[in-house]
């Protein structure tokens, strides 16, 4: 396939602007996509966009399928009526730094409005939306299932590494596998 010359920039989503200390697939990113056309720019190249791991390198990811709930962006979930402007309260959530992204502070502020926006969807979802949600659930059982298991479990310990974790749940035993 042969494409015609053009020009582009990489640019991770992490790296726009984020009121809540790291950019996401928010206005942002609408801004930056419509800023890109404007100067005539064809390509926009983005590192992997997965949960990360270790030391939080888009590199290092626990999922080659999953996405990274970073990215998901907080006041889209306020404009659906998911979360409260309440729960986007800045003066309540630690400095975040302008010029790098300190994930620590920003993966327990936003995971915590996550956190509330599901339990808002699966106490008040729509109908259209639960069921959408249950196919994407069936569509990505082939790996959403483990992938679920093992966050869960390494939640569970801590965030160690799985080979210090119970070993008959790191073996996959399967009556461990299905107690936890």
């Amino acid at each position: 396939m042969k494409f015609p010359r053009c020009s582009g920039i990489l640019l991770h989503f992490t790296s726009l602007p984020g009121r809540q200390g790291i950019g996401d697939l928010g206005p942002s990113a609408y801004e930056f996509a419509d800023f890109l056309s404007a100067a005539g720019q064809k390509l926009w190249q983005v590192l992997p966009l997965n949960p990360t791991g270790y030391a939080d390198s888009p590199y290092q990811c626990f999922s080659a399928f999953a996405g990274n709930p970073l990215l998901v962006s907080v006041e889209r979930l306020r404009d659906q009526g998911l979360i409260q402007a309440s729960d986007l309260d800045m003066t309540q959530a630690p400095p975040f730094p302008e010029d790098f992204v300190d994930y620590g502070p920003v993966i327990e502020f936003k995971m915590a409005a996550l956190r509330r926006a599901a339990q808002v969807f699966f106490a008040d979802g729509s109908r259209a939306d639960r069921a959408a949600f249950d196919r994407f659930c069936e569509s990505a059982r082939p790996w959403l299932d483990d992938y679920a298991l093992f966050m869960a479990c390494k939640d569970a310990h801590q965030g160690i590494t799985w080979t210090s974790w119970d070993p008959q749940i790191g073996k996959r035993v399967p009556k461990a596998v299905g107690e936890w």
